[in-house]
């Protein structure tokens, strides 16, 4: 059972649940970080963008920023001409997404009940 101690603790801004799931619960960091695990190798940036296609070149860098400054992902570079640079997953990102599995296949399982739903709401409202 949820204690009034426990909401508060959830609700204050350093809360370490919030503090985290802020940063991962955004838009396109998941789908970043499943398409590094899906395709089990580094990804240059262009092969990101490619496997997320509605995804802007300047909202890519910065989530791949942020999950960099998470320890989420590694950028790294090699010294050729031209540069190349490759993103893959860290240990700290691979136990993120194992535990995301079930959210993921949930979603997945239950995905067209939703749209249902959607559309079922939808139709009640207009």
């Amino acid at each position: 059972m949820i204690q009034t101690t426990d909401i508060q603790d959830i609700m204050f801004p350093a809360c370490p649940v919030r503090n985290v799931l802020a940063r991962v619960g955004d838009k396109w960091s998941l789908l970043i970080m499943h398409s590094m695990v899906a395709a089990g190798q580094p990804l240059r940036f262009s092969a990101l963008q490619r496997s997320i296609p509605d995804i802007s070149q300047k909202m890519l860098t910065a989530t791949l920023r942020a999950l960099e400054e998470d320890g989420l992902v590694v950028r790294t570079v090699y010294p050729e001409v031209p540069p190349r640079v490759e993103y893959h997953l860290t240990a700290r990102g691979v136990s993120f997404m194992e535990a995301c599995k079930p959210m993921v296949q949930w979603a997945l399982d239950h995905l067209a009940e939703i749209l249902k739903d959607r559309e079922r709401h939808r139709g009640k409202r207009r």
